[in-house]
């Protein structure tokens, strides 16, 4: 698939299967989202793989409560480490850069 097609056809998913996500998929995913380039290299991401329901319910309430988030059978949540980025670049490090 193209760049432009992967981009043009996105979509949300809002429903999902009542099929599970093996382990092995996760690791994949998450091995391919820790190559994404970070400023400096510093890799200020941090990935939190939710598969318990009460934690994907708070999940959803910290969502803004967007239940179908609950729904999933997988959540994976990335965080920024703000402090990491912060340290190598400052208050653009914290604010900008490791959201980016």
């Amino acid at each position: 698939m193209e760049l432009s097609e992967a981009i043009t056809k996105r979509r949300s998913i809002r429903t999902f299967k009542l099929q599970d996500v093996t382990y092995e998929t996760v690791e994949k995913l998450i091995d391919a989202a820790r190559h994404a380039p970070s400023a400096g290299n510093v890799q200020p991401l941090e990935f939190i793989i939710a598969r318990n329901l009460e934690t994907k319910k708070k999940l959803a309430r910290a969502t803004f409560n967007q239940a179908f988030v609950e729904d999933a059978p997988v959540a994976i949540v990335v965080c920024a480490d703000e402090n990491r980025s912060s340290m190598s670049y400052g208050r653009c490090g914290e604010t900008l850069y490791c959201i980016q």
